[in-house]
């Protein structure tokens, strides 16, 4: 019987605990606090800015919403970054992506104070991701990490293949492998024989944004699927980067679309400025 990796119940779980960690510092007269920018109007990040602050409602953090007009300048971003950096009401520090074209997102992320940076993407913050010495977690790979542990999978000794090599998903999550004790192989767009990979896999992650693209033949009996795919299909329905029906049949243990990684990568946003309040 495959186990269905289900990211809705343990993100519940995180956060119910994370009540009653905002509880204990409310009554130490500190409010958790995340500042979230957000410049133009991309529905996408609109609806998943939204859905941030229901979550952090519910746990008792505060949220500073800042929305920026499409024609914000670098410059002016970068003064909102700073002002942020130095306030201390403020624990974490969002700036929502996509940003438009006249902004450097790499730029930006630099000059968000590392000790805030709830994504994890600051340069600092990703070396000593690599380090095995980790301050700030990217969230989604977090996510995935903490999925696995929920559900008992050790991944010492394991081959696990990572599909992707983005620096939100495939690279950070390669580092959280091998500091884990997996074998990793990361594979991409240009990868030879990627497919043969695959089917190497004990563990395989994929994070490409190609509907359904990982079929029952590209892997083998027993692995753990992790889907970290959005997408819609032909159809219009929602669905992962692997192709569900034909792979679970398959596998030991798959995280389904939606209701898998989702749902993490918020409560482990959250957790996240939770953590830097503590601190």
């Amino acid at each position: 019987m495959t186990e269905i990796l289900d990211g809705r119940a343990l993100s519940h779980k995180i956060r119910q605990q994370l009540k009653q960690r905002t509880a204990r510092l409310r009554e130490r007269g500190i409010v958790p606090a995340l500042a979230v920018i957000l410049v133009g109007t991309d529905s996408a990040s609109q609806i998943y800015v939204r859905n941030k602050h229901r979550a952090a409602a519910e746990v008792g953090l505060a949220t500073h919403d800042f929305k920026l007009p499409e024609t914000t300048t670098e410059e002016e971003l970068l003064a909102l970054i700073a002002k942020l950096n130095v306030d201390p009401s403020i624990h974490g520090i969002l700036v929502q992506l996509p940003l438009p074209p006249q902004i450097d997102s790499a730029k930006i992320t630099a000059e968000i104070d590392p000790s805030k940076d709830v994504d994890g993407f600051h340069p600092l913050n990703v070396g000593q991701l690599f380090l095995n010495n980790p301050q700030s977690l990217p969230c989604t790979p977090h996510g995935i990490m903490r999925l696995l542990a929920e559900h008992q999978i050790d991944v010492a000794g394991k081959h696990a293949v990572v599909v992707g090599r983005s620096n939100i998903v495939g690279r950070p999550i390669a580092a959280l492998l091998l500091n884990a004790d997996a074998t990793v192989t990361v594979t991409h767009s240009k990868t030879a024989n990627l497919r043969e990979l695959t089917r190497q896999a004990d563990i395989l992650i994929v994070a490409i944004g190609r509907a359904e693209f990982i079929k029952a033949a590209d892997v083998k009996p027993g692995v753990v699927v992790v889907d970290v795919g959005m997408n819609r299909n032909a159809a219009g329905k929602l669905v992962g980067d692997v192709d569900f029906t034909e792979v679970e049949p398959i596998a030991e243990a798959i995280t389904p679309v939606p209701g898998g990684v989702g749902p993490m990568t918020i409560a482990l946003l959250l957790e996240q400025t939770v953590k830097f309040a503590e601190r």
